[in-house]
């Protein structure tokens, strides 16, 4: 199992963010366009336990699969989770998480994941799957901060 752990602090109220992320038609705004990532299913505007979604997306190599995720835990302005139900991973449990803090909020995202396919799966890990779920991350970072500014330590006292 593997574990990818980001935090980003962003300049804006829980309540705001709260609203963008929890909101499944927003994670398209901050997925790099590579991915291929698209939407399939219709979604509401906030998520809720239960939800299933239903995407396209092209990992690696431009190759398309479907991905299937459902939202299994919400705690309203706390966290949420998505746990992959069909998809390239053989497990893939990502958290979401949601602090207020002096001048914004602090996100982190957690996501544990096992890849299919045993030693293949553990030797292309390194080489293929890790550097692209860091850049897909680090994507997404440049982008919030692009889109909500950027958090500085003055804006907390």
């Amino acid at each position: 199992m593997y574990t990818l752990k980001r935090t980003q602090r962003i300049p804006m109220s829980l309540e705001e963010a709260w609203k963008f992320f929890s909101a499944p038609a927003n994670l398209q705004k901050i997925t790099p366009k590579d991915l291929g990532f698209q939407i399939l299913s219709e979604v509401p505007d906030e998520m809720y336990e239960g939800l299933f979604i239903h995407y396209k997306v092209s990992p690696l190599f431009g190759i398309k699969m479907n991905w299937t995720t459902e939202i299994t835990h919400v705690r309203d302005k706390e966290f949420f989770v998505d746990e992959q139900r069909v998809g390239p991973y053989k497990i893939w449990h990502h958290e979401h998480h949601f602090v207020e803090i002096p001048g914004g909020v602090e996100m982190t995202d957690i996501v544990s994941y096992q890849l299919p396919l045993g030693i293949l799966g553990r030797i292309v890990h390194p080489i293929l799957v890790k550097s692209r779920l860091e850049n897909i991350f680090e994507h997404r970072f440049k982008t919030v901060e692009e889109k909500f500014g950027k958090y500085e330590k003055e804006q907390a006292a």
